[in-house]
């Protein structure tokens, strides 16, 4: 047997070696270690230093007092929440809203991405390529200004041609039932291409050789489609998935505030608008704080889940 004595030795000369190789490994990689620290530091000040507000959720929050010396009121805010007339008609536009936002939205920058890899002429599939980001980099301001000029019923190209059709005055940004197809669609044209760019990526990573042997074996360019490229890149689109899945609830309230109006609130309010109007327009930060707090929750819940689901059913997962 090892004396005591020798034990702690070898445990001192174990803990020196890893201190000497990590020190080795941290001047190796100094560089990159450099490049990561302005991002880290962000996380860190902005992102998780203030978490500890969320407290506030809890009690009943006065400027004048502070966080710590305002009154402690448990899960209030969340009970007048789920108690308050708007409720249910905050979770069902939410949830439908970012439900036909992913059904429809996550399919067309992969079915963009296939067809675009399909393309033979290499300056073409450059220049659509390139059009199709320009969107993405349009500000959210002037995405609305366009959506309301184009859908006025008087001069918007849109809102006139649908009033020549019909022989009469249409203002769809005033019918809540075409709210939803407004937003969801304009989302779509704005954010497809540059979240094709991912699947892209992907795509160039299989093998030539897999299509080589296919063709040889008498596979057309729909069999090589089916069985080469989509199992290629289906890991991909998993995580993906995965990922959507995790901010399903987090539907942005700048868009919708620059839409919306009252005549509308049926189909428009969600959740984070209705926070900014009580939480920030009418100071009640706990309960807007509470709000926002439940769809965290809920949205590291069903990443939870759905990447659980994802694990067992094919293997693939975030974690």
């Amino acid at each position: 047997m090892i004396p005591e004595n020798g034990t702690t030795a070898l445990h001192r000369a174990g803990a020196a070696g890893r201190w000497t190789r990590f020190r080795k490994n941290v001047i190796k990689s100094k560089y990159l270690l450099l490049l990561l620290l302005p991002g880290t530091a962000y996380l860190i000040i902005f992102q998780y230093i203030p978490m500890y507000g969320v407290v506030i959720a809890f009690k009943d929050f006065s400027p004048g007092l502070g966080i710590w010396g305002s009154e402690w009121v448990g899960f209030h805010w969340f009970s007048e929440f789920f108690n308050s007339y708007y409720a249910y008609r905050l979770l069902r536009n939410t949830v439908l809203i970012s439900v036909y936002g992913l059904l429809w939205g996550f399919p067309i920058p992969l079915i963009f991405a296939l067809l675009l890899n399909e393309l033979r002429n290499g300056f073409f599939k450059r220049a659509v390529q390139t059009v199709s980001y320009f969107p993405h980099f349009i500000s959210t301001v002037i995405i609305t200004g366009l959506i309301v000029n184009f859908l006025s019923p008087h001069d918007g190209l849109i809102g006139v041609l649908l009033s020549k059709i019909t022989g009469e005055s249409i203002s769809l940004l005033v019918d809540p039932s075409w709210f939803r197809t407004i937003y969801i669609s304009s989302g779509i044209w704005q954010s497809f291409g540059w979240s094709s760019i991912i699947y892209l990526a992907a795509l160039s990573a299989i093998d030539p050789q897999l299509f080589d042997a296919a063709k040889i074996d008498g596979a057309g360019r729909w069999k090589q489609m089916l069985h080469i490229t989509l199992p290629g890149i289906m890991p991909t689109v998993v995580i993906l998935l995965i990922l959507n899945m995790g901010s399903l609830l987090s539907v942005g309230a700048e868009k919708i505030i620059l839409l919306y109006s009252p005549a509308i609130y049926e189909t428009s309010d969600v959740i984070s608008t209705y926070v900014y109007r009580r939480g920030l327009l009418g100071a009640d930060y706990s309960f807007g704080a509470a709000v926002g707090l439940f769809n965290s929750i809920a949205n590291f819940l069903l990443l939870i889940i759905v990447n659980s689901i994802s694990k067992k059913v094919n293997q693939t997962s975030l974690w």
